[in-house]
Formats: structure tokens, sequence, C-alpha cells
């Protein structure tokens, strides 16, 4: 089994303006989307919705070892990490053809290995 994680980009003004009956309904292809996996054998082993960027808190290194901390988003742009999974499968094609589900809310989704054996 290898870990993926699905980064799930989004506007997050829009977010924020969207009534909470469609929010309802985003939730529940969130929860289509697990029932699919689990059906499939794929097993979700973490993730979350994020707080909005502007929550962020960025931490950068200079080359001289300097650090600077600022608040907001690592990137100015129209769409941030507004959540994730992380997924355990043995098949990411598979994977990939479950993900189309959360397709139809988020404009773009990224499924990338992880490595390094965790935490």
């Amino acid at each position: 089994m290898t870990s993926y994680v699905v980064l799930l980009p989004g506007d997050e003004s829009a977010w924020a303006a969207t009534p909470e009956p469609q929010k309802q309904e985003m939730y529940a292809v969130h929860a289509e989307f697990a029932k699919r996996l689990a059906e499939r054998g794929h097993q979700v082993t973490g993730g979350a919705e994020l707080a909005p960027s502007s929550q962020a808190r960025v931490l950068r290194t200079s080359a001289n070892g300097e650090h600077t901390v600022t608040q907001g988003p690592y990137a100015e742009t129209a769409e941030q990490v507004t959540g994730f999974y992380v997924v355990e499968t043995a098949d990411l094609d598979d994977l990939v053809e479950v993900c189309k589900v959360l397709g139809r809310g988020e404009s773009a989704i990224e499924i990338r290995e992880c490595r390094g054996g965790g935490m």
C-alpha cells in the first residue's frame, strides 16, 4: 500500500459567500467520496477542511538563517488549498477514478504520493 495526499484547492471567497444549503450539498459529495473509497478498498488515514489561508502563518528562513513570520497565505493566488485527504491504496488509477466524484465542485484536484514514511 502506498499513501497519497489528495489536495483540494478552491476559491475561499466564493466558498465564504456560498449559501449554507449549497455547502451542505458539497459536504454530501465528500461523504459520497469517502463511501466510494471504502467500497473500493482505499483507506482514508487522515484529512481535514482547512481554516482560511488568511489565518495561516508563513515562516520563511533566509540564506543567513534569519526567520520571518508573516500572516496570510504562502502564495497570493485566487485559489488556495482548502482541504486534503490522506489515502492509502494499492491502486493509484482507481484512486484517481474515485476522485472524479470530487471534481463536481472543485476546479482541480492534485493527487501526490507521500514519501519518507511519515512522522
